[in-house]
């Protein structure tokens, strides 16, 4: 029989279950997962999911993604992957670009989405921690509205934070070598993840992760040279004429970015260069730009959409161990997080990093191995603008521009620079777009994997 104390003891204990919830909920956690809709079998690759609580209080739960490297874990290389954006849920280049699973677009529907291998995934080589970041893109979340709110400083503090517990719970992965990569507006963010995690070397932060250096895919340096160099790069594929670009390398004095209503000449040119690239994708200037909305066969960015829809799926979701209430949708890219060329803080992101140059430069002094891959027909970030960047750093040649090769066929073209104990690397995949394993998969994985067996043997040596 229930008396008045029983009753207002049970009445107390539900008051602080429903206080202390957001908090048992927003505790770490990790499972292995064995089985996935729309792929037959047992998955043939070790994948792990978890969230891991960042912030104060660990409001911001970030969702992350392992698989465990094919050749062997305990000893191959241990990349971070973040895609850009920021707000794009990585999940698009675990499915899309260099993850063990891809859709299988040609037996997919919208009712029965079917996953395949990949045959080039990068976890043939390393061992790779894909995650969500910040709050708000893909199945990471905030438990309170101030961790919903985030920048790119912070993001890239977060990221270390999230790292140095990742280890801690997952120590035999700390003699790996480590290396920071991303792709995209990552670009603004993994420099200053690497030297997040030196200095916290440094200083004797603990774990000691073992970090050798960065891989960045197309990425965005500086917010206003990267966008500029798409006039330059426009020129050099003969979307503009010799007449355009003289004319308006005379008008605008060098900033096709930012228009000086006062300069009607120069507006008047950049139009005239509008009306000629508009009609351009972006992603890759040989594709065509399409109606994303059905599945257009012919359009690439339409096959995004299978994305969406099994990502929703209740059954998917629960495969992944996504905690249940914890997002409304789940969505490729957050619109209040994502940035576009001139666009101002929102109120859940501050864009608060111009540009990268400067990290880079204190990462000289590092013993950082760097390298940046580009394909020659993106114009999102062209590679025309990272060239110019590099230069800026005034770092010596260790090897002259060169075509490497797969199968015998010129991949691309490529230079290493150095200095110290720092050595950079930049090379261009010949006829891909701005998701480079997207369109060259093979290429993009024989370039980590011999560039990773090289590094590897340079620090043993």
């Amino acid at each position: 029989m229930n008396t008045p104390i029983m009753e207002k003891s049970k009445l107390i204990l539900v008051s602080l279950f429903i206080i202390f919830a957001p908090f048992i909920r927003a505790s770490n956690s990790s499972s292995i997962i064995k089985r996935l809709p729309g792929f037959d079998g047992d998955l043939p690759f070790r994948l792990e999911t978890g969230y891991i609580g960042v912030g104060k209080d660990e409001a911001v739960q970030i969702f992350y993604y392992f698989v465990e490297s094919e050749r062997n874990p305990l000893v191959d290389p241990f990349l971070l992957y973040l895609t850009g954006g920021p707000g794009t849920s990585v999940l698009y280049s675990m499915m899309y670009q260099i993850g063990p699973l891809n859709f299988n677009l040609e037996t997919s529907t919208d009712d029965n989405i079917k996953l395949t291998l990949n045959p080039y995934p990068w976890n043939k080589v390393a061992n790779m921690l894909f995650i969500d970041a910040p709050a708000g893109a893909g199945f990471s979340y905030s438990t309170t509205y101030e961790g919903s709110i985030s920048s790119d400083s912070l993001l890239a503090s977060y990221a270390y934070d999230f790292l140095r517990k990742w280890f801690t719970d997952h120590p035999s992965f700390l003699s790996n070598p480590f290396y920071v990569s991303g792709i995209s507006y990552m670009g603004i963010i993994i420099p200053n993840v690497a030297l997040h995690v030196y200095n916290g070397n440094e200083r004797g932060n603990q774990p000691q992760l073992n970090i050798k250096g960065v891989i960045s895919v197309s990425p965005l340096t500086d917010k206003f040279s990267d966008f500029n160099s798409r006039f330059e790069f426009a020129h050099r594929l003969s979307l503009i004429s010799d007449d355009i670009y003289e004319s308006t390398t005379k008008t605008c004095k060098g900033n096709y970015v930012i228009n000086d209503l006062h300069n009607i000449l120069c507006a008047n040119n950049l139009q005239w260069v509008n009306e000629c690239t508009s009609r351009i994708n972006l992603e890759n200037i040989l594709d065509p730009l399409c109606d994303t909305t059905y599945q257009d066969p012919t359009c690439r960015e339409a096959r995004y959409l299978l994305i969406g829809i099994w990502a929703n799926k209740k059954n998917v979701q629960k495969a992944l161990n996504v905690r249940e209430g914890t997002i409304e949708k789940w969505v490729i890219k957050n619109e209040s997080l994502h940035y576009d060329l001139g666009k101002k803080d929102t109120t859940s992101y501050s864009y608060d990093v111009f540009s990268t140059i400067p990290i880079h430069k204190k990462l000289l002094a590092k013993k950082c191995q760097y390298l940046i891959i580009c394909g020659d027909h993106d114009m999102t970030f062209p590679h025309v603008g990272t060239e110019r960047w590099i230069r800026s750093l005034n770092l010596p040649v260790e090897k002259k521009w060169a075509p490497w090769f797969v199968n015998n066929q010129i991949a691309g073209y490529q230079m290493t620079y150095a200095l110290s104990e720092y050595t950079l690397k930049y090379a261009t995949i010949k006829g891909a777009g701005h998701g480079v394993a997207l369109y060259k998969p093979e290429e993009a994985l024989t370039m980590v994997d011999g560039w990773l067996a090289s590094q590897n043997y340079f620090s043993d040596s």
